[in-house]
């Protein structure tokens, strides 16, 4: 195999590691908790889940973006550095806010911003070793990670309170953590961490950010904004359905990441379409499809993997399988724009993104969890819309101009 292949193999791999380890996390804290427990454990995990994407706009698409070789390690560095710094400032916040709230919930946060710093940075290390082109270091990291979180809480008692289980996540990160700095040492040996870019105004990740709010982070606040003013229960049914569907979303991220390049190859606009059309009907199918044996799953195997969550999750799947199914040919309709013409989807994204999260707060008034549900799932389907309607009026690139010799 080439050293490109081994590349994009590593890079593959590493992404289903990382998210195994979130599906996992979450199938195993169900397990071990109470319904109320987890929905506690998942009010904390939507808020690290938004922090993460925060931090990978701010500093992880930057980091990767860098293309001049003398400058990598300083700039590896740094964006440690930054995350470093950021996060323990964050994870100060949280402590107070655990602090003030009162009972079990609290008591989560307060773990949370503990151990923030330790998981924000070994996820941080993933992009340095993207940029340095040798995802195979993440991987390793990455597979450690993943072998030392499951192991931490398969060692924790049946009805481990939130708290204790996010404490024990985050500090099971620490062996990953190490493994990964020292595999990144000979990269920055020498490299001086400069963290002015990063505060200065006009710094490439704002955009990242904005693109990321109202893309990805609009939905998790949403969510964890139903716990707030409804029940926290309605956050943890939400959660546990989605969080069975993870295989597809790392099918859905291996197409944003390695699908450009692919797609950029197509003959013109039409073999383009055709080519990211394909690959939309058969996402849309794998998740209709993984929705439907979901659904089909006895009772029994249901709570082997979400425990006392199952049953409020299982009657959510039908909306969540149909929402994975259109949120296939919506992906691939933003790979088109993003080949085509780029600038089209920020637009896309802020407008449907905050419809996506009325139609969730309106469908749980209207009818409580499902409805909520189902209001995600048509938000996912009118932006899907929407997009291959974008797609239909970008013109058709303009043939270079034939030159014949004098």
């Amino acid at each position: 195999m080439s050293r490109r292949g081994l590349a994009a193999v590593s890079s593959v791999l590493d992404q289903a590691a990382s998210s195994a380890t979130n599906i996992l996390v979450l199938v195993l804290a169900a397990r071990l908790s109470s319904a109320s427990g987890f929905a506690d454990f998942s009010m904390v995990y939507v808020t690290f889940s938004v922090l993460l994407g925060l931090n990978m706009a701010y500093v992880g698409q930057t980091v990767v973006l860098e293309k001049a070789e003398d400058r990598l390690g300083a700039v590896c560095r740094s964006g440690l550095v930054f995350t470093a710094a950021a996060s323990a400032a964050v994870g100060a916040v949280l402590v107070v806010v655990g602090l003030a709230l009162p009972g079990a919930g609290g008591r989560a946060f307060l773990a949370l911003g503990l151990v923030l710093p330790l998981v924000l940075v070994q996820d941080g290390l993933r992009y340095c070793f993207s940029a340095l082109r040798t995802p195979e270091r993440a991987l390793a990291a990455d597979a450690l990670r993943l072998a030392c979180v499951v192991a931490a809480l398969l060692l924790q008692p049946e009805g481990a309170s939130a708290g204790r289980l996010v404490l024990v996540w985050g500090v099971s990160a620490l062996p990953a953590l190490a493994l990964g700095l020292l595999l990144l040492r000979p990269y920055v040996r020498g490299a001086a961490a400069d963290l002015r870019p990063y505060l200065r105004r006009g710094h490439l990740g704002q955009r990242f950010v904005v693109e990321f709010a109202v893309g990805n982070g609009s939905s998790q606040l949403a969510v964890l904004g139903l716990g707030l003013f409804a029940t926290p229960l309605a956050v943890g049914a939400l959660r546990g359905a989605t969080t069975l569907f993870g295989p597809l979303n790392v099918l859905f991220n291996s197409a944003n990441a390695f699908g450009p390049p692919v797609v950029g190859r197509a003959s013109g606009k039409r073999g383009v379409v055709r080519l990211t059309l394909l690959m939309g009907g058969v996402l849309a199918v794998l998740g209709a499809g993984w929705g439907a044996v979901l659904y089909a799953l006895p009772e029994g195997v249901g709570r082997q993997l979400l425990g006392d969550t199952w049953g409020a999750a299982s009657a959510l799947l039908p909306a969540t399988g149909a929402q994975y199914a259109v949120m296939g040919l919506g992906t691939c309709a933003l790979l088109t724009l993003r080949v085509l013409n780029p600038k089209a989807t920020l637009s896309l994204q802020v407008v449907f993104s905050l419809l996506s999260v009325a139609l969730l707060l309106g469908g749980y008034v209207l009818w409580d969890v499902a409805g909520a549900a189902w209001g995600l799932a048509a938000g996912s389907a009118l932006k899907a819309a929407a997009a291959w309607l974008r797609v239909s009026r970008v013109p058709a690139p303009t043939p270079a101009p034939v030159t014949t010799a004098a």
